[in-house]
């Protein structure tokens, strides 16, 4: 029996391991779509106006071409990953950049006390995102993906 199709837990606590397994491809996608959503919608304010979003980074001091680079990364990511091309590849850039993010941009940390809480909401938030990049990494994209339609023609 495969891991995909194996009971969770103790038979009490498997009931949905069918809903899993029967609709597994059709949640990866779902899981794709939604990871990949706010990357993919958050890069438009970026994308509009790069030249500012890079001068606020290199304000925190962040090297000015990550400022030009990041929109494009998440933006392109974002639709990479509701898409499913190179899936796995594309979930380990977005830890990479989400980790970056978080470290340049969320640093509630060196707040006023006052101030943290909504810098610490995005930074654990972030955190959480790289939780679902991390499962969609071990996952790959799924049936319905553009990673399964390069697979058949290889």
């Amino acid at each position: 029996m495969s891991d995909m199709n194996r009971s969770s837990s103790h038979p009490w606590l498997s009931y949905t391991d069918t809903i899993a397994t029967a609709r597994r491809d059709q949640l990866l996608l779902a899981a794709r779509i939604l990871a990949g959503w706010i990357y993919f919608q958050g890069s438009w304010d970026k994308l509009a106006d790069i030249p500012r979003f890079a001068g606020g980074l290199a304000r925190r001091g962040v090297p000015l071409i990550f400022g030009y680079l990041a929109p494009f990364v998440e933006g392109l990511g974002g639709l990479s990953l509701m898409l499913g091309f190179a899936t796995r590849y594309t979930a380990l850039l977005l830890i990479l950049f989400t980790a970056g993010a978080s470290w340049t941009s969320h640093r509630y940390w060196l707040l006023p006390a006052a101030e943290q809480g909504r810098q610490a909401t995005q930074f654990w938030k972030n955190v959480t995102m790289m939780g679902g990049l991390l499962a969609i990494f071990v996952t790959a994209g799924g049936r319905f993906s553009i990673d399964r339609l390069l697979q058949r023609r290889s």
